[in-house]
């Protein structure tokens, strides 16, 4: 089957509508005032996926960790995170995930790079944004920069949403 075909079966047999949670991870943002989490899940939203779960969370691993799996235990088929990916000694996010993941997608990780860098040149090496499965759901970690989240999500993830999930739970 070529990529076409590929594509289009996944566009036909994906769910159209995909349990979603977003989790920001930040010493100091809170619910009133987390624009990166309120940016990923309007555009979920917008894409008409639900939004069942989202919580702001220190940057503390075993938190994080505890979170990620009750979020995928909920059905959460698609889970993204934003903050603790770059490489400040409190940036713990990319290290907690990656010990969860049963399969990673390096390629979004190089990719988001690539794009970052048009956007902000060098200081896009300082970002570990990467993307795997765990239980059945897929995970991205994004920066907790609304300008690097926006980008994750409108070049990147929203576009292969479905193709995405459907990779997931075919058999």
């Amino acid at each position: 089957m070529g990529h076409q075909e590929h594509e289009a079966q996944a566009q036909r047999e994906a769910p159209l509508t995909i349990r979603c949670g977003v989790l920001t991870i930040s010493d100091t943002r809170t619910p009133e005032n987390d624009t990166s989490g309120s940016t990923i899940r309007a555009a979920l939203t917008q894409a008409g996926h639900d939004v069942v779960r989202y919580s702001v969370v220190p940057d503390e691993p075993d938190q994080i960790i505890t979170l990620v799996r009750s979020y995928a235990a909920d059905g959460c088929k698609l889970i993204i995170t934003n903050g603790g990916t770059g490489i400040a000694r409190r940036d713990s996010t990319v290290d907690a995930i990656d010990t969860l993941l049963e399969k990673r997608l390096p390629g979004f990780g190089e990719l988001f790079r690539m794009l970052s860098y048009d956007d902000i040149g060098p200081a896009a090496m300082l970002s570990r944004a990467i993307a795997g499965v765990y239980g059945g759901a897929l995970i991205f970690c994004l920066p907790g920069s609304t300008a690097a989240v926006k980008l994750a999500l409108d070049k990147l993830i929203i576009p292969q949403t479905a193709h995405l999930i459907w990779e997931t739970v075919r058999q």
